[in-house]
């Protein structure tokens, strides 16, 4: 039986640099970044005092309020997302006749600590009689996806990946695995986070994971740059509708990219640095390769992790150079986290994005704030300036705590 082929349908951003598809990637393109001072809560005490926080956000435009009271932030931006998702794949009218057969896996790295932190205050001055009950269900990673189906009112497989900074790659990687398979026709897919809070700042301050260049924000995040100090924070929501090509091309879709590889594969060697050989990366990208049936040397352009923490950037220009050899020298390679901050478990679905839209228009938006590269990160990373580019095929890679790593790879549609 011939592989049944897999491709993006609709896509749906919440970001710091947009709330809408349109405006995340214009604004990636010209080189903005949504990274400030932090205004939801007082950082003054804080070693890191910056993120990309999302602005400006209704959960109204997208829900009724009543059921936005009973979500999470997290879970807020993945049904906005969502909802865009869909109405981008004109798939409102097909849903109901087709929602055995659709299906949602929403990765969340940490899920909802807003609401957590809220509870136990609550609980420590009022007692336990003022935690609400819908505590546990607005909390838990999982009611991204659950909320959307509901939403929806979809009811084929519907799952969670929890798997730190790779959430959005493993869920993405499910839901082609669930079409593929022949589970379903249709998938929700992506990953949403919401965790620019007092306890998940100061733990990856404790850490001292985060960037301390508190006087200029915008240039504080600086993937494969030698004057990078750690990352920032962001937060918000990427959903991709992926879809059975046929069944797209049946109901009139022109799809805007193919999903042909998933791989992924573990460290195994420490619960947050990554091996700095970058084998574990370099494993997840053959897995990849293999699974795709192409060669590296068929790879134009890599959507890299890239935080902007020295082991990271190292270990995966070392994975990139292992896996690619000469080749590695000839393809651009770029972050968008200098723009974005890093969204953790949402990280890896609003690259993907951006790697649909640059397959599309043939341009990758640049590395911001490039400016003395690492002499060990010495691939070209897009410094600056968005570049045209011949694209046919291109590959995101997404890494996590744990050792969790994660690669997609997509193709031009013809």
């Amino acid at each position: 039986m011939s592989q049944r082929r897999v491709v993006v349908s609709g896509m749906g951003v919440i970001s710091a640099i947009g709330l809408d598809r349109d405006t995340f990637w214009a604004n990636l393109l010209q080189g903005k970044s949504g990274i400030g001072p932090i205004e939801r809560f007082d950082s003054s005490a804080f070693p890191s005092r910056m993120a990309a926080e999302i602005k400006n956000f209704n959960a109204a435009d997208y829900m009724a309020k009543k059921d936005a009271r009973r979500m999470d932030r997290f879970v807020q931006y993945a049904c906005a997302a969502a909802s865009m998702a869909v109405a981008d794949a004109g798939l409102a009218n097909v849903l109901p006749k087709v929602k055995e057969r659709t299906g949602v896996i929403i990765g969340s790295g940490i899920g909802g600590i807003e609401t957590f932190e809220q509870q136990h205050s609550n609980m420590l001055n009022r007692g336990i009689g003022a935690i609400s009950p819908f505590f546990i269900p607005m909390m838990i990673p999982n009611m991204a996806s659950g909320q959307v189906a509901i939403m929806l009112g979809v009811t084929g497989p519907n799952s969670c990946t929890v798997t730190a900074c790779a959430s959005a790659t493993h869920a993405i990687g499910d839901a082609y695995r669930a079409i593929q398979n022949n589970k379903a026709d249709i998938m929700l897919t992506g990953g949403s986070e919401a965790s620019v809070t007092p306890m998940a700042i100061g733990g990856f301050c404790a850490m001292k994971a985060l960037s301390t260049r508190n006087e200029e924000p915008q240039k504080a995040c600086r993937p494969f740059d030698l004057q990078r100090d750690g990352f920032v924070m962001g937060e918000g929501a990427g959903v991709l509708v992926l879809e059975e090509m046929e069944h797209a091309l049946q109901r009139g879709v022109v799809p805007y990219a193919e999903l042909i590889g998933f791989g992924c594969s573990a460290d195994a060697v420490h619960m947050v640095q990554p091996d700095i050989e970058g084998r574990g990366a370099a494993a997840a990208f053959r897995h990849a390769l293999a699974d795709a049936g192409i060669k590296p040397e068929q790879v134009d352009y890599v959507n890299a992790h890239g935080t902007g923490t020295s082991l990271n950037d190292q270990m995966e220009t070392k994975a990139i150079k292992d896996v690619f050899a000469q080749h590695s020298y000839e393809m651009a390679v770029n972050s968008i986290k200098a723009a974005t901050g890093h969204t953790l478990g949402a990280a890896g679905a609003m690259e993907l994005i951006a790697t649909v839209q640059s397959l599309m228009e043939q341009i990758i938006p640049p590395t911001l704030n490039l400016e003395e590269p690492d002499p060990l990160c010495d691939l070209d990373y897009v410094p600056l300036k968005a570049r045209k580019k011949d694209l046919q095929i291109a590959a995101s890679d997404s890494l996590g705590f744990g050792g969790h790593n994660a690669v997609l790879i997509l193709r031009k549609m013809r």
